[in-house]
């Protein structure tokens, strides 16, 4: 096949898929008002995940000893109540009333400074019911309602308190940003009716991405809040696109076929465009960090519906809405910006080496920029009810830093010498296992008793106390002990308890009613250790230090701790599990993360500006302008010593790379057509000319989207990546405006030397005598003409309609003349 009969096949095919699109409108219309209908109710199926520490890669430590824990212990609800304002009388009247509700187990209250300080009652509870069961959430609402009136702060992880708070800050959120939005499209439009089609298409694209997400199964909370308004901001320059294109195409030919037109020619363009924003977030697949592949595929789905929308539902509404688009045209409100052009060409010897002095410094200062891999140190510009619970309890109380160890179940001699040497350390301020944990009169849980140590600790008598143990030795199918000599055997103080109790219940034992009562007590008090501390295979004990759970001496104590278990469990696998220890997982994915988003986005972004300039030159100088952006973005807080959220970079540098890009590529295309046809100063003031309506729009609305996002929420996470992306776009659009145009003007030689050939489709052709022409064309024909024609003739027409029609453009659009 030649060159000349591929490029008419893929034209045809175009125009054939454009014509589909338009004539079947009404058809589409339907199967979008069926999904919309759809997403409705499905929205409502969405699971939302709160605790990021689910996305820790599964190698990591955290994530094996936190999937451990889930699959063979019970972590019961617990909550830390403040009631502040409150006498001691008061706060303990409180205990006991809320130790009387069903489904508390416990109630810590005392009147030391641990507990009760500057008037204010800490009650530390635990609920009856595991931490995942929706029970406890009741208990809860319980308590709260025998507090209403108090001034009461709680802190707990139960519930889903976050994902609530969450959506009620991005309700806000979107309110403002439609706000702004209909603002930036009036100023940039050229018709008023333009703006509800750009409008409609995109709310169709983010109701029907938000009616998909339950296809993902669960999705996180940052992806479930950030997803909506990232899509407004990266994809609205799409809609923007085809509408700009029906708008030319509109000027010579009717709705109908202006509208096929364009879309023929919008498809590959837009297509091209949305590849650099799909690289960038391709990027976040390759993390290790879960979350990135998270937002990598939701924010792919997010842009791939709205170029759905884009493609298949916008057509229509043009055909729709055309008539009254040309009732409502208006002078251009958005002005041109010759200033730009002009100052580009009388600085583009001065720019560009200042931009590389700085550029080589932003590479070393934002290298430096401090990260923080936990929520501790971050500052929020707004505070939600359950941060300020968070900060109440800091204030008044000592805060708790506690980390799981989790070993295996067997010998508690040794988990009690690993437990006395941990408490040995400074950083420690004690532990709790089943080995060290005093039953009554000194005994611990694990402690193995005879039967005389056993009758006298539960005022059994001798014999009593000696047949129960040859029961237990009986049960347990260790019949040497029975004839070897009952009274050196020793068991566990908590198996010999739980073992009487059931004895009591068949009715093998008979006791008073004093000390079945105390057996009871002790039953429920084993059971629930128990449950919480000894697994199938694995044993749990409970680290509280004195140390803060961020910063890296904290860390490298959680590796002293690795160290101390691995060496009582030798050849065993041991896990320290806790909120230190998944921010120190953290900070060992991110170094590996950081290197591999940076590559890969570098690399696919790269290869898709090789195919679109030819031109090794070009994608180095764009990727250079962008990738100076991100440096300096991150430069900023390492100068003000502001922290950072680890997974805020992450994601805005992809992003950045991703999306900030089309906007150079928007500049450099028009630049590189227009540099042969006019003098480098016209062609620069052109060439800004043109490109300032697109990155107005799509620069803009991502720029306050994202600042939306940084002021207007208080979840740690998503304010890191709302500011550092509005503040990353504003640096990109600098730099694209007052930059890239001096560097082209310098780097278009360069970019010429080090193109390469791709497939040409554009050939001059001549001819004389018979000459069949098939495709595209442009140029003089002098003859006569035989055969089928679609196309505009600037002169004079004489010929035979044999079918189709002849129109004058002169005349009515609707008038037609046969010659």
């Amino acid at each position: 096949m030649t060159k000349q009969e591929h490029q008419k096949k893929e034209e045809s095919f175009m125009l054939r898929l454009a014509t589909t699109i338009v004539d079947k409108r009404n058809l589409f219309f339907l199967i979008i008002i069926l999904g919309l209908i759809f997403s409705l109710f499905s929205i409502q199926w969405i699971q939302v995940e709160n605790d990021l520490a689910e996305y820790l890669p599964n190698t990591s430590s955290s994530r094996q000893g936190l999937d451990i824990m889930e699959e063979q212990f019970i972590t019961f609800g617990t909550a830390q109540i403040v009631v502040a304002n409150i006498s001691l009388e008061k706060a303990e009247e409180n205990k006991e009333k809320i130790e009387e509700l069903d489904g508390v187990q416990s109630v810590v209250f005392d009147s030391s400074k641990d507990y009760y300080n500057r008037a204010s009652a800490l009650y530390e509870v635990t609920i009856d019911y595991s931490e995942k069961d929706n029970k406890c959430v009741e208990v809860l609402i319980e308590i709260e309602n025998l507090l209403d009136g108090q001034d009461v702060y709680i802190t707990t992880a139960l519930g889903n308190s976050t994902s609530e708070i969450i959506d009620a800050e991005v309700k806000v959120i979107m309110a403002y940003a439609a706000i702004i939005v209909i603002v930036v499209l009036v100023l940039t439009s050229q018709t008023y009716a333009e703006i509800p089609v750009l409008l409609i298409t995109f709310v169709v694209a983010m109701v029907l991405n938000m009616g998909t997400n339950f296809l993902m199964g669960k999705i996180s909370f940052v992806s479930n809040s950030v997803t909506s308004i990232l899509q407004l901001a990266m994809s609205l320059d799409y809609a923007v696109i085809l509408c700009n294109r029906y708008k030319e195409e509109h000027e010579i030919l009717p709705v109908r076929e202006a509208v096929i037109v364009a879309l023929s020619k919008a498809i590959p363009e837009i297509s091209a465009s949305s590849m650099t924003t799909i690289g960038g977030l391709a990027a976040l697949m390759f993390m290790q960090f879960k979350i990135g592949p998270d937002m990598g595929i939701n924010l792919i789905k997010a842009i791939v519906l709205a170029l759905a929308s884009v493609f298949i539902l916008m057509p229509g509404l043009l055909v729709l809405f055309g008539p009254l688009m040309d009732k409502t045209k208006h002078k251009k409100l958005l002005p041109e910006i010759p200033f730009v052009g002009k100052f580009a060409y009388k600085t583009r010897f001065i720019i560009p080496p200042v931009f590389l002095i700085i550029l080589i410094v932003a590479m070393f200062v934002s290298g430096k920029c401090p990260y923080a891999y936990g929520y501790g140190n971050l500052k929020t510009p707004k505070l939600n009810y359950v941060q300020e619970a968070e900060n109440i309890l800091k204030k008044n109380f000592k805060s708790n830093n506690m980390v799981a160890l989790v070993v295996p179940r067997g010998d508690y001699k040794i988990e009690a010498k690993m437990l006395r040497e941990l408490e040995r350390y400074d950083e420690v301020d004690f532990t709790v296992g089943l080995s060290n944990v005093e039953a009554m009169d000194g005994y611990m849980l694990a402690d193995k008793l005879n039967p005389r140590e056993f009758s006298e600790l539960a005022d059994l008598d001798y014999e009593i106390a000696q047949m129960v143990y040859v029961a237990f030795a009986a049960d347990r199918e260790d019949y040497g002990k029975i004839v070897g000599g009952i009274e050196n055997y020793g068991v566990p103080l908590m198996d010999m308890f739980l073992f009487v109790c059931e004895q009591v219940d068949n009715g093998m034992v008979s006791l008073d009613k004093e000390q079945e009562d105390m057996l009871v007590e002790a039953r429920e008090q084993i059971q629930n250790g128990m449950l919480q501390l000894q697994g199938k295979e694995y044993g749990r004990v409970l680290v509280f230090l004195t140390i803060p759970v961020s910063g890296d001496s904290t860390y490298r104590f959680m590796d002293t701790i690795q160290e101390i278990a691995e060496k009582y469990y030798p050849g065993e696998k041991v896990y320290v599990v806790g909120n230190s220890t998944t921010e120190y997982d953290f900070q060992k994915s991110f170094s590996i993360d950081n290197t591999v988003v940076s590559i890969v986005t570098i690399l696919i972004v790269l290869v898709v500006l090789l195919f679109t300039f030819t031109s090794v030159g070009m994608p180095i100088l764009l990727i250079l302008v962008i990738q100076g952006s991100i440096w300096l973005n991150f430069s900023i807080p390492a100068i003000t010593g502001n922290e950072v959220f680890f997974m805020s970079y992450l994601v805005v540098s992809s992003i950045q790379m991703g999306a900030n890009i089309d906007y150079a590529i928007v500049i450099a295309s028009r630049y590189m057509e227009l540099k042969n046809e006019k003098s480098k100063k016209e062609a620069i003031i052109e060439t800004m000319n043109f490109a300032f309506p697109t990155i107005v729009i799509s620069g803009s609305i991502l720029a306050v989207s994202g600042t939306l996002i940084g002021f207007m929420t208080s979840e740690a996470a998503i304010v890191g990546i709302g500011q550092s992306l509005g503040r990353g776009t504003i640096i990109s659009i600098i730099l694209v405006m007052f930059v890239l145009p001096q560097i082209l003007l310098l780097g278009a030689d360069i970019v010429d030397k080090t193109s390469f050939k791709m497939p040409n489709v554009i050939q001059k052709k001549t001819g004389t005598g018979r000459v069949r022409v098939e495709g595209i064309v442009r140029g003089e024909v002098s003859g006569i003409v035989s055969g089928s024609m679609n196309a505009i003739v600037d002169g004079n027409v004489n010929v035979q309609l044999i079918t189709g029609t002849v129109v004058e453009e002169g005349l009515d659009k609707n008038e037609e003349k046969s010659v």
